[in-house]
């Protein structure tokens, strides 16, 4: 891998509550929007199935300012039913975070885990305070 990566970063995809997107749904998403291919590195659906998205070897297409140093990670929800941020994550998907951003810490030693609204001050996303679940969850 040619990249240092230093971050991981959390995202949502945007999608209503239950509402049951893939990874194929956000690369056709980012496509219209004019990109090459789907801008994150996994993607978490609701079932708590991981799907690789872009290549860890390639930089993302997620965190302005941010792309080539890190890792882009994506849960399927992020909105209630009447579109406003709420932490929709499934007890499998926090599950699968949990794994995944684990697996990821041990291969990048000292790598830092930010949500996307710590960079991006402007965003809502991953609509859920990443410090607290982070603490919550032994990190």
């Amino acid at each position: 891998m040619k990249r240092t990566i230093t971050k991981i970063i959390i995202h949502c995809s945007a999608s209503p509550e239950g509402r049951d997107d893939r990874a194929a749904d956000i690369a056709r998403w980012h496509k219209q929007k004019g990109l090459k291919s789907i801008g994150y590195h996994y993607v978490i659906d609701l079932d708590g199935t991981i799907e690789e998205g872009r290549p860890l070897d390639k930089a993302g297409a997620h965190c302005e300012g941010a792309n080539n140093c890190s890792i882009g990670i994506c849960y399927i929800g992020g909105l209630d039913s009447n579109g406003n941020p709420k932490n929709t994550m499934t007890p499998e998907q926090n599950d699968a975070l949990v794994m995944l951003l684990m697996t990821l810490r041990t291969q990048f030693p000292g790598i830092k885990i930010y949500g996307h609204n710590e960079l991006n001050l402007n965003k809502a996303c991953p609509c859920f305070d990443v410090r607290k679940w982070l603490a919550n969850h032994g990190f």
